[in-house]
């Protein structure tokens, strides 16, 4: 475990990214507190709001209706997930430009590796790539900069001048500038986990700092809590790199959806778009996992396994039977749905069947064909035009592909 002496890392962290982007892409939503939603719902909650908005008191998570009502003409954009990609790409082109990019860490956030001939100069470059951003973007979109001697404390950094800082934690005044923070502050302690601390007695940073590694990770339950000490502390942690375990969609129904029929409808549509991303990323799968959700998050789950796929109609067939269970079952009203393609083979490791020139393998291999055509001819013409079976248009807004925390969309999942 090595503990730099210097400021090795750079943080990019943009401001209310989905609003800020909204009020770039559209000039006149600028100065007006205004808020992203993920569909055109009254019954959904906003995913980003307005440096405006967030002067009114109104918080990420807030529910249309209640905002409508105290703020009759607040204005609610449905998120454009490609448009945000985009202009993600083009932030990347620019920071790259001036200093290499070590890990793009979500949408709005990046990190870069500093050489250490440019740690002296740090607060410099961070300057530079908040002005080039202003030049080659525009100053609608503001980012705050983050320069620590690792990720984390890069990271925390960038949050505690917000919007539009520039912070910079040296390993050498530490703890100092950490003292000041709620310990909610600190990415990685969510309310969960300050509740926890609290109940072993510790409610501020200075009671965290004293702690010895082993205490957090018996704290934590888990390697994370030592990790967590480890970068507070300003030591590097490498991370094992993480496996694809899932691919998976789901979406909030509209109103006049939350049926069976409505919530089949929409998981098809999910579904495919889920089994798209599977084989262009070369994976096949042996289960579909399917949930139905009521308005207290409590509702119906069904799994069905097989042996490796990565067709259309078989993964929907599977769709299919678990429908009918879930009708079986009673489960008539949903509030969501989510399917989910799990346990995943790689491609190349499937192995031909010696006895597979059946009848019922050589369809299946012909499905796998059409679906693979499929894919190009959507791919090639940015949109859906080669499908099976019946193929909706979802009310309410944006059914496409949506950036995740960690993930952020190709552009052929749009």
């Amino acid at each position: 475990m090595r503990k730099p002496a210097g400021l090795e890392r750079l943080y990019v962290d943009f401001d209310s990214f989905f609003a800020s982007a909204e009020q770039h892409l559209q000039p006149h939503l600028r100065g007006r507190p205004m808020g992203v939603i993920p569909v055109d719902s009254e019954h959904t909650g906003l995913i980003a709001v307005s440096r405006e908005a967030k002067a009114l008191g109104i918080k990420r998570g807030a529910y249309v209706r209640n905002v409508r009502r105290q703020f009759p003409d607040f204005v609610f954009v449905n998120a454009r997930h490609e448009r945000y990609v985009e202009l993600h790409r083009r932030i990347i082109d620019i920071i790259e430009s001036i200093v290499p990019v070590k890990a793009v860490c979500s949408i709005d956030e990046a990190v870069c590796a500093l050489l250490p001939s440019e740690q002296a100069e740090g607060l410099a470059l961070g300057r530079r790539v908040k002005e080039a951003i202003a030049t080659r973007i525009g100053h609608t979109l503001t980012c705050s900069v983050g320069l620590g001697p690792n990720d984390l404390l890069a990271k925390i950094a960038a949050e505690m001048n917000k919007p539009d800082g520039l912070v910079a934690i040296d390993p050498e005044d530490l703890p100092g500038p950490l003292l000041s923070l709620d310990l909610t502050d600190i990415p990685g302690i969510a309310r969960g986990n300050a509740a926890r601390l609290a109940r072993a007695g510790i409610t501020d940073m200075a009671a965290l700092w004293r702690l010895q590694p082993k205490e957090l990770r018996r704290l934590w339950g888990s390697v994370e809590g030592e990790r967590l000490w480890m970068g507070l502390h300003g030591y590097t942690v490498e991370r094992p790199e993480t496996q694809r375990r899932m691919f998976g969609h789901g979406r909030v129904l509209p109103a006049d959806w939350r049926h069976l029929n409505g919530a089949y409808a929409a998981a098809r549509v999910l579904l495919v778009k889920a089994s798209r991303r599977m084989r262009r990323a070369g994976f096949s799968t042996k289960a579909l996992a399917l949930w139905l959700t009521d308005k207290n998050s409590a509702g119906w789950y069904g799994e069905e396994r097989f042996a490796p796929t990565w067709d259309d109609p078989s993964l929907l067939a599977a769709l299919s039977r678990l429908f009918l269970h879930a009708d079986r079952e009673d489960m008539r009203r949903s509030r969501s749905v989510h399917v989910a393609l799990h346990d995943l083979v790689p491609l190349q490791e499937i192995e031909e069947d010696l006895f597979g020139d059946t009848a019922e393998a050589q369809l299946k291999r012909r499905m796998e064909y059409l679906s693979a055509i499929a894919d190009r001819l959507n791919t090639n013409h940015g949109q859906t035009l080669l499908h099976f079976g019946p193929w909706v248009d979802i009310p309410g807004g944006y059914a496409g592909a949506k950036i995740a925390f960690n993930r952020i969309p190709d552009a052929e999942d749009f």
